[in-house]
């Protein structure tokens, strides 16, 4: 809820002009899966490969954000939504100002992604394109690859709450996109997600 004793302002630039000066337009790209599913890998090459092609983009982080924007949150549900929405608010005043905002974090549960999408989709100054990217990687071979020791932990009982272990992981019912990290190069899944941003999805 906001606050009763404050104003939306109306901006001194819109969107449609930001967009013809800057010759670009913005969009979140919102990857989801398990710990361990190769969403920060893909996420931070996708990130190089757009700039590099002149477009700006920014990559916001799970971990990253988890010191500094959120750092005041833990992992109880209560705490993983609030996360969310925070990071959902950020992302779609970014992609309001042109950029092309990627996004790695777990987000376990539907009702947070789709406020995620929700939040896009009633910008107050219009609909933002939101893309729902999974990354579809089995729960054995993100707990194979165990990057961060997490599963381990989570496994000998010394986390509590941890998705895909004791805490369920809500799979999208219906992305924008899923690639398998796990059977598809970097340079494949960061290609697929080009696509998508270049093209729109061709289903949903």
């Amino acid at each position: 809820m906001s606050s009763p004793n404050t104003t939306r302002h109306q901006p001194g630039l819109g969107r449609d002009e930001r967009q013809q000066l800057l010759g670009v337009r913005g969009c979140t790209l919102w990857l989801t899966g398990l710990s361990g599913s190769g969403k920060s890998t893909i996420a931070a090459n996708l990130e190089r490969t757009v700039v590099a092609r002149g477009r700006p983009a920014a990559w916001l982080d799970g971990d990253n954000l988890r010191h500094g924007l959120c750092k005041d949150l833990g992992f109880s549900e209560a705490d993983r939504h609030e996360n969310i929405r925070r990071v959902a608010e950020v992302a779609r005043l970014m992609s309001d100002a042109g950029l092309i905002v990627i996004t790695s974090f777990i987000s376990p549960y539907t009702a947070d992604r789709e406020l995620a999408r929700r939040l896009h989709a009633e910008s107050p100054s219009g609909p933002i394109p939101f893309y729902e990217i999974l990354c579809d990687t089995p729960l054995e071979e993100c707990e194979r690859r165990d990057p961060k020791g997490l599963y381990k932990k989570a496994r000998a009982g010394l986390i509590t709450g941890f998705t895909g272990v004791d805490d369920p992981y809500q799979r999208p019912a219906s992305p924008e996109l899923s690639i398998r990290p796990g059977a598809m190069s970097v340079e494949q899944c960061v290609d697929a997600c080009l696509q998508l941003l270049n093209h729109g999805p061709e289903t949903r």
